[in-house]
């Protein structure tokens, strides 16, 4: 797919409009809108292949379009190649994606401590972080399945080629983010650099290139295509630890802005690593991690619950576009942001989804035994036993999947195992549980 075209200067554009007469200037910028007639923030290289309005030349269309843009524009500290800042519109469908989500995570269900017990909880989010940590290497091209790749993390079992090395340092990254959160750590360079060693150890060409900068006279990286093409050329390295110093100033919030949303904070970390791709190599790795980082920093506590890579892996050309049309148009980020956002949006749907399928099961799973006596860790696992009647448990699998400690693991299976509904055997040095053959028997259907 070639790359978007470069929207036209503002320069240009304004002289175009400063040789028309005044009346059709005024209709010009009466009628000017950021949206086109279908409620869609294009970019010019969409618009320029539409139909203008009657009486407006494309070019003049999208002078209008975008003076409205500007003129409800937020300029950014961060900065783009020549030192031009990055900006974004709050157009409607950005504002209205903000209320939807802030709204979302303040009425989830997971925040809602009479319907939803901690140890759900902790399932619900151990879950996110696998999946997340699973399909963002994915995205950067580890070659593994799903299944594996959770039975892997699940069981703690050391990785056996790159790709599962890729999954479990994601995995190691976002449980490192979960803790530097909670003890409010800084995100400075130092931290970064960190975060990006943890993402790529194990697995770098030259394991001196894990958790520093590239510098100037390297071979500087850049983003190319399947096709070999290159999409993006990122700034100068000599530039790299100031644009580090200015990212880290505005994760942080210093100095003290204009009121930035914690999720669009987020999204533009995430957006500028990829941007300035800092790294040899793990650069969307990192922005992922940092993105996640940052929303927990921010008490945006829905969103580790969220993997966004599985929807980015879905359609990793909208992502890489959303990248290409920021630069195209002038440094404007809205494109980013609101691709970022319906991502977002799209994984509150799922969750919310799953959440009511295994609602329904666990409630189907409690009529069925009544006043037994089990935990809701245990419901779990019988409930797991009876959608995959091969599943192997693991007291290891029982602790990273539901948070727990060794003992509480191995009771919960124990307790099962003496109930009749496991059957524990000997695999080399320690026990494993599978569910009982006529599990769907005991357990009344």
């Amino acid at each position: 797919m070639p790359l978007p075209q470069t929207a036209p200067t503002q320069a240009a554009l304004t002289s175009e409009f400063a040789a028309l007469d005044a009346e059709r200037q005024i209709a010009l910028i009466t009628d000017a809108d950021s949206l086109d007639d279908q409620g869609r923030y294009l970019a010019w290289d969409q618009i320029r292949h539409r139909e203008p309005p009657a009486g407006l030349t494309v070019r003049q269309y999208w002078f209008g379009t975008a003076m409205a843009r500007r003129a409800s524009a937020r300029t950014l500290p961060l900065l783009g190649r020549g030192g031009q800042p990055f900006w974004y519109s709050n157009t409607p469908p950005l504002l209205e994606a903000l209320d939807r989500l802030e709204r979302a995570q303040r009425d989830h269900v997971l925040g809602n401590e009479t319907l939803m017990t901690n140890a759900a909880r902790k399932r619900w989010l151990q879950q996110g972080l696998m999946e997340e940590s699973i399909q963002s290497s994915r995205l950067e091209g580890a070659n593994t399945s799903r299944q594996l790749a959770r039975e892997m993390l699940r069981d703690g079992r050391p990785p056996r080629d790159k790709s599962e090395r890729m999954i479990a340092n994601n995995y190691a990254a976002m449980q490192t983010v979960e803790q530097w959160a909670a003890n409010d750590e800084p995100v400075d360079l130092d931290h970064i650099l960190r975060l990006h060693q943890i993402v790529t150890a194990g697995t770098m060409h030259d394991e001196r290139d894990a958790g520093r900068l590239q510098q100037p006279g390297e071979a500087r990286v850049y983003v190319v295509s399947g096709s070999n093409e290159i999409v993006h050329r990122p700034p100068p390295a000599d530039e790299l630890p100031e644009r580090m110093v200015r990212l880290c100033e505005f994760a942080a919030d210093r100095p003290a802005t204009e009121f930035i949303p914690p999720i669009i904070r987020a999204i533009l970390l995430h957006f500028m690593i990829g941007y300035d791709h800092p790294f040899v190599d793990g650069n969307g790795r990192t922005a992922r991690a940092l993105y996640y980082w940052s929303l927990l920093r921010s008490g945006w506590w829905l969103g580790p619950y969220l993997p966004i890579s599985h929807f980015l892996l879905r359609a990793p050309a909208q992502y890489s576009r959303a990248y290409q049309y920021v630069t195209a148009d002038d440094n404007d980020v809205t494109h980013f942001l609101l691709h970022q956002l319906d991502v977002v949006q799209q994984a509150v749907a799922l969750l919310d989804d799953d959440l009511q399928n295994q609602a329904a099961a666990m409630r189907d799973l409690v009529e069925r035994l009544g006043e037994s006596g089990f935990s809701e860790r245990q419901l779990a696992i019988l409930n797991a036993g009876l959608e995959q009647p091969n599943r192997v448990f693991t007291i290891a699998q029982q602790q990273n999947e539901h948070r727990v400690s060794y003992w509480a693991a191995r009771a919960d299976l124990q307790d099962l195992t003496e109930r009749g509904y496991l059957h524990r055997e000997r695999s080399g040095k320690k026990f494993v549980f599978r569910p009982a053959p006529d599990l769907q028997d005991r357990l009344g259907g």
